[in-house]
Order: C-alpha cells, then sequence, then structure tokens
C-alpha cells in the first residue's frame, strides 16, 4: 500500500505543470530508449514539460506504477490525466491524436 505522504508528492507533481513525465533519467540525459523517445515527442512538439527521474527514488519508482495502475516506465501527465507510456505516446503522436489533445488543453 502505498505511503500517503508520496501519493501527495505525486499528486502535488502532476498538478504543478500541463505537462508532467515520470521518467529514467533526466529529459538532456534519459537513462532508457523508452523515456528518451517520449522526451524526443515533447521536444519536437515544442511543449514544455516538467520531469520527475525515477531512478533517484526508488519509492517513487514504485510509487508510480501504483498510483496509475501502468507497470512501466516513462508514464506521462497532460492536466493531471494519465495518458501513457512509451507506446501509446508514440501511437499518439504518429497519428496526431497527442497534437490535438495538447490543443484541445490550451497547451502551446
Amino acid at each position: 500500500m502505498m505511503d500517503e505522504k508520496i501519493k501527495k508528492e505525486i499528486k502535488s507533481k502532476i498538478q504543478s505543470s500541463d505537462i508532467h513525465l515520470f521518467m529514467k533519467g533526466t529529459p538532456l540525459f534519459p537513462q532508457c530508449g523508452f523515456s528518451n523517445t517520449v522526451v524526443q515527442i515533447l521536444t519536437y512538439l515544442e511543449v514544455s514539460f516538467t520531469s520527475t527521474d525515477v531512478l533517484e527514488d526508488e519509492q517513487m519508482r514504485d510509487a508510480i506504477k501504483e498510483y496509475s495502475n501502468w507497470p512501466t516506465i516513462p508514464q506521462l501527465y497532460i492536466k493531471g490525466n494519465f495518458m501513457g507510456g512509451c507506446d501509446i505516446i508514440k501511437e499518439m503522436f504518429e497519428s496526431g491524436e497527442l497534437k490535438e489533445e495538447f490543443s484541445k488543453e490550451n497547451i502551446n
């Protein structure tokens, strides 16, 4: 069961930015190919986003998987809503759906 403190921390991170990415590494130095792919997509779409490096905190790494009920990292949140991991974000990008989502949410 997830500790209430870490749950609040996750919620705070998700709500502090229109786009938040839980990833392995940092946007400038991704530590896995999947995280790198999502960073490249967001960079290509020229949206600003915040991120959390789950490799820095084992508790956060486990908790975010429980919080979203999603087994893998990276995880992308837009306006507080969980969008998915690398495969889903890549599909949404390729279909144009991700750009539409940003427009719909008034994210430039």
